[in-house]
């Protein structure tokens, strides 16, 4: 914008050429004051965000009231309930150019209690004069669901009335069954929430079709020990030996040796060494753990663009390797690398414990520390149990499966909670079923994060209904679940619905 005179005063000229008005006293849009016209064309006619004060819910319920008591007759007075009064409850509302609130939906958790995951939308509402070709009734459902997620939920449910059924339908909603509301027809309709079906996908699907080539290659590899003597290649026949496969750590054949090994993300050792050493031992102690295995010693290769950057992991790992009491027994170093880091666990039992040992009908419990907090720079991944725990509460922990010996066991992995309970069932032959409502959680953690983040200790173990819980000293347990006839994994709620969580087999590998 130039400034221009006109007989004294002075004239504010837009960009185009032509003359702006002269200013006011109060706020401009900027885009106006520079005569942005294109841009402004473009602009929306609406924006969406939660409410911000009791005069923006005042005015939704106005909307409310209008639609749902006067017009269509389906209230009388007024159409509030107890999710109105949910401190809980999110009220998301659009507004104009002008700020006026022209449509609202509101959404929160269904049950009373702890929030679990289960949330409804409802109340829809777009101001008579708002309707049309802007879309705003799509707009608001679309930001409800994405609120939804955001928060942790994993079950999102809404009754829709039944001429609204084909906008819900468009926007991707599932019909569960019809219902009523205030006399009237409507339906059940879901959101499909692919949070941890997405993660298995990403984490465990492929390994199926990339360990494929490996049993062959191994047992022809292996059909000769180094002294010379005979091994039996059937017993080798597939990664971890029959009985074993998809475990957390691998038997050696012909001792009473458990080996496992873990790799952590490129992307954390680069930017947080110390605690990619701690995470380096906390895995590979973990799976000697679900194998019912007590450790003997770490293997590690660290690889890294300089010394200091080195000295930083090993330092993390060292802490790790004594407050577990497990001696660091040699490895691998290089520099001027980019960032890598893995470990290798040696552990011992006479007896492990398989991953693939459970049945239909065997009960399903979760054990887990839920002393900690979310990881700084990691919240909702990466649940730290173990950093302030002492020696000896981390081997109570570590100890329990060996102690339990239950029918299978499983360390909670990248997988997450869901989809390790995924795996332990696709490695038995059969599915499982989650209670939902049931599960060990923290406090501060959502479901969804809880369900899909790794646990720092956790253990998934399956056994005989009314078999003894693990003794596991901090760490806390629960029977939440189930293994059944069948294949993947359902979540079960309150109100006695299964919703699928992971519609197959994880891996891909087959069973133990």
């Amino acid at each position: 914008m130039q400034r221009a005179e006109d007989g004294g005063r002075l004239m504010a000229v837009n960009l185009d050429g032509s003359t702006a008005p002269p200013a006011a006293d109060w706020p401009v849009d900027i885009l106006a004051l520079l005569g942005d016209r294109s841009t402004l064309a473009r602009r929306p006619a609406f924006h969406i965000e939660q409410a911000a004060d009791t005069g923006e819910v005042a005015a939704y319920l106005r909307l409310r009231r209008d639609a749902f008591v006067h017009v269509q007759g389906l209230f009388t007075g007024h159409d509030l309930d107890d999710r109105d009064a949910d401190p809980r409850t999110l009220v998301l509302v659009a507004r104009d150019h002008a700020g006026t609130v022209v449509g609202g939906v509101r959404l929160g958790p269904v049950a009373d209690g702890p929030d679990i995951g289960w949330w409804a939308g409802g109340r829809l509402v777009v101001a008579p004069g708002a309707r049309g070709p802007h879309g705003i009734g799509a707009a608001l459902v679309r930001a409800a669901c994405a609120r939804a997620e955001a928060e942790g939920v994993l079950r999102f449910d809404a009754t829709v009335q039944l001429r609204n059924e084909v906008l819900f339908r468009r926007l991707g909603w599932h019909r569960v069954r019809e219902t009523t509301v205030a006399d009237a027809p409507h339906v059940l309709m879901r959101w499909p929430i692919g949070r941890i079906a997405d993660l298995v996908a990403a984490t465990k699907a492929p390994l199926g079709p990339l360990l494929a080539a490996l049993p062959t290659a191994a047992a022809r590899a292996l059909g000769r020990d180094p002294v010379g003597g005979a091994l039996g290649t059937s017993a080798r026949s597939v990664p971890g030996g029959p009985g074993f496969v998809g475990d957390d750590g691998a038997p050696v054949p012909g001792t009473d040796v458990i080996a496992a090994c873990d790799a952590i993300v490129p992307s954390m050792v680069e930017r947080d060494p110390e605690w990619a050493g701690w995470c380096s031992v906390l895995v590979n102690v973990n799976d000697l753990a679900a194998m019912g295995a007590s450790p003997l010693g770490l293997l590690d290769a660290v690889g890294a663009k300089d010394a200091a950057h080195a000295a930083r992991i090993l330092a993390g790992l060292g802490r790790a390797a004594q407050a577990y009491g497990v001696p660091v027994l040699g490895g691998h170093t290089q520099l001027g690398v980019p960032a890598a880091l893995s470990v290798t666990a040696l552990g011992r039992t006479d007896q492990p414990v398989p991953g693939g040992g459970g049945r239909p009908g065997h009960a399903v419990r979760l054990t887990a520390d839920l002393g900690g907090s979310w990881r700084a720079g990691y919240r909702g991944r990466q649940w730290d149990s173990t950093s302030h725990r002492r020696t000896d509460e981390l081997r109570t922990m570590t100890g329990a499966v060996a102690a339990a010996r239950p029918a299978a066991a499983k360390d909670v992995s990248m997988a997450g909670i869901v989809g390790t309970l995924g795996m332990l069932a696709e490695a038995s032959g059969c599915g499982a079923v989650l209670d939902v409502a049931a599960v060990p959680r923290p406090d501060t953690a959502s479901m969804g994060d809880w369900l899909t983040c790794f646990p720092g200790f956790a253990m998934l173990t399956t056994d005989m209904p009314g078999a003894p819980p693990l003794s596991a000293g901090p760490a806390m347990g629960a029977v939440c679940g189930e293994l059944t006839e069948g294949q993947g994994v359902g979540l079960r709620w309150p109100d006695g619905e299964i919703t699928e969580a992971v519609t197959s087999t994880v891996t891909g590998m087959g069973t133990a």
